[in-house]
């Protein structure tokens, strides 16, 4: 079967890997650098600092591949890396702050029109204060839940929701602003 063929590919580059190859370091950095990169991205505005974030995010990823269990997806373990570098990065920057909000309302959120373009979600993302933008990106895209967006930022699960409570609103009001403009009633 072709799937066990590309596990067996993946676990045979894992291993040249560890072994310090240099070919299938180069590898498994050319598979995943794109990937990885929006990753960062998401939660790093500048694509330069992104890109120096994804480095030593990978820097990491080769010093702990010794450490990778064959457990679940390669990809998988590589991105939470990631996640948990563009964390650490904007810690040390001071760049989130979360506001101790416990009172946060339940609402759905409507799936963005495909009117719009990856660029212009990405921007309205961008545009969310950085514990908005990070709760938000933690739990709508990597698909954690609250008490672990609360142990991963140091934070209340309260504050979790919250932060993600006022993003959602934060996002609503713009896309209905867009959708004014593109309608030309605004």
């Amino acid at each position: 079967m072709k799937i066990i063929q590309l596990h067996q590919e993946e676990a045979k580059i894992i291993k040249l890997a560890v072994e310090n190859n240099r070919q299938a370091q180069q590898q498994i950095y050319s598979r995943f650098s794109s990937k990885m990169l929006s990753v960062c991205r998401q939660y790093i505005k500048d694509i330069q600092l992104a890109e120096d974030v994804m480095i030593t995010a990978f820097m990491k990823v080769f010093t702990n591949l010794k450490n990778f269990e064959h457990k679940g997806s390669f990809e998988g373990w590589i991105r939470r890396i990631m996640v948990n570098e563009c964390i650490s990065y904007l810690r040390v920057q001071k760049k989130v702050k979360f506001a101790e909000d416990e009172f946060f309302t339940e609402e759905s959120f409507n799936e963005i029109d495909s009117q719009f373009t990856v660029e212009q979600i990405q921007f309205l993302i961008d545009a969310l204060p950085d514990g908005y933008k990070m709760v938000f990106n933690l739990y709508a895209i990597e698909g954690y839940k609250h008490n672990e967006i609360a142990k991963m930022l140091g934070i209340n699960e309260g504050t979790s929701k919250s932060q993600l409570s006022h993003a959602r609103k934060m996002l609503q009001t713009q896309i209905t602003i867009l959708k004014k403009q593109d309608n030309g009633t605004e």
